[in-house]
């Protein structure tokens, strides 16, 4: 697969990873990180997986959005929500793995066009061709 790239971030991290700082090279975003409770950390910042969940929900309805658009199946509203739930732990073979939900809510949309914008939403988000095959996710109309 070839990509024409047409931006380009840069994000850091220090200390001990996910118990320490990280942040965005153009100064926007610094956040202290600490692993969540259920991992042993103290829960007293955020986590990779907070970051993770909130790029993925901006992703996924920035690209249902251009879907809708492109593909003439209608407008997403303004009030349309992604919620990405995502979940870590430890996987069978070793290592962690993660685990994606992703609730959708298209007030005042038909489900069946609401379905065709999900389904074409995975196929253009970057965060959903990134993960396929990769982790599960999975979707949720409400």
């Amino acid at each position: 697969m070839s990509v024409d790239t047409k931006y380009w971030t840069e994000a850091w991290a220090t200390g001990g990873g996910r118990n320490g700082t990280a942040g965005l090279a153009s100064g926007m975003l610094t956040a202290t990180m600490t692993s969540p409770t259920e991992l042993g950390g103290s829960g007293k910042g955020h986590n990779p997986e907070e970051l993770f969940a909130t790029g993925y929900a901006a992703c996924y309805l920035g690209a249902m959005r251009f879907a809708a658009q492109s593909e003439k199946l209608g407008d997403v509203p303004e009030d349309a929500k992604v919620t990405a739930h995502v979940g870590i732990g430890p996987r069978d073979d070793g290592g962690f793995g993660l685990k994606v939900k992703l609730s959708v809510s298209l007030p005042g949309v038909d489900r069946d066009v609401a379905e065709k914008i999900v389904e074409r939403g995975h196929f253009i988000c970057p965060y959903s061709n990134a993960t396929q095959g990769n982790i599960s996710v999975e979707t949720e109309l409400l």
